[in-house]
C-alpha cells in the first residue's frame, strides 16, 4: 500500500540488513542501541509510551535493566504496566550470526 521499491531498498532494508545492498552478514539490528543512539533523551518514547514517563532516561530504552523495586517507586510493574523482554538480544543476535555463517558455508 506504502511501497515505495527505491526507498525501501536503499532506505529501511539497509539498516536490518534485508535490502539488496551488499550488507555484511555480522550487522544485526538492535532496537535498544538503535534508540539509545537515536532517541537519547526518550522523546519519542515517551510520546508514544507515556507509561514509561517517570522513569530516568537512560532506562526508559530498556525498563527491565531497573530492579523491579525501583521501577515500583517509578509507577511501573513489568508485565502489568510494560511488558517484559521478549527475547533476549544478545543470545538472538548469536542464534543470528551463527545461521549467517552456516549459510555462508553452504553457499560458497
Amino acid at each position: 500500500m506504502d511501497a515505495d521499491v527505491a526507498s525501501n531498498s536503499a532506505s529501511w532494508q539497509w539498516v536490518p540488513g534485508t535490502g539488496a545492498d551488499a550488507a555484511p552478514y555480522f550487522r544485526i539490528f538492535n532496537p535498544v542501541t538503535q534508540t539509545k543512539k537515536f532517541d537519547p533523551d526518550a522523546e519519542y518514547i515517551s510520546k508514544y509510551v507515556p507509561e514509561l514517563n517517570n522513569i530516568p532516561n537512560k532506562y526508559t530504552h530498556l525498563p527491565s535493566e531497573l530492579d523491579k523495586n525501583i521501577l515500583n517507586e517509578y509507577g511501573v510493574k513489568l508485565g502489568s504496566d510494560y511488558p517484559y523482554p521478549i527475547v533476549d538480544l544478545s543470545a538472538t543476535r548469536q542464534r543470528a550470526l551463527t545461521a549467517f555463517q552456516k549459510i555462508s558455508k553452504t553457499t560458497s
